[in-house]
């Protein structure tokens, strides 16, 4: 049987400490492709939150528990082209994805557990450093507007 065809409809998930370390990983498929956590609905109607929460824990073993975990919906979308290695996953014709942002803040000591079939490694750097080694620039940007986005409270 046919796998089914990606929706292209993601959400990326900038994963950082209180002073602004970004937790980065690299693609299994690509080494040398370093991003935030991504990943996109599974299927039409999935609530972004819970695509955001799902993507969070099968990458890294984190749970958004809304408590001492929160995801933050940034309520920003970036429609990107999809880069022509990764056009099979989806339906023919189908070139752009529309990217939702979100942002979880994080114990530096959390522990990381990286789904083996998707990642090499992960690496935590100081957010400018974080996005100048993002190979997506919706990646770079996301990263470099995460000080606008920290809260306070």
């Amino acid at each position: 049987m046919d796998k089914p065809h990606k929706i292209p409809e993601s959400v990326l998930v900038v994963i950082h400490t209180s002073d602004l370390e970004v937790l980065l990983i690299e693609r299994a498929d690509r080494p040398g492709f370093w991003q935030s956590v991504t990943g996109s609905i599974d299927f039409p109607g999935e609530a972004l939150t819970d695509t955001a929460a799902r993507e969070l824990f099968e990458e890294t073993g984190i749970v958004a528990d809304g408590s001492s975990i929160v995801l933050r919906d940034w309520h920003l979308s970036n429609i990107y082209e999809i880069y022509p290695t990764w056009r099979h996953r989806y339906a023919p014709g189908i070139t752009h994805n529309t990217e939702h942002v979100f942002s979880v803040c994080v114990p530096r000591d959390i522990p990381i557990l990286l789904s083996e079939r998707e990642h090499l490694q992960y690496a935590w750097l100081p957010f400018l450093e974080a996005a100048d080694r993002c190979f997506s620039a919706s990646n770079a940007e996301a990263v470099l507007q995460l000080p606008r986005h920290l809260t306070t409270s």
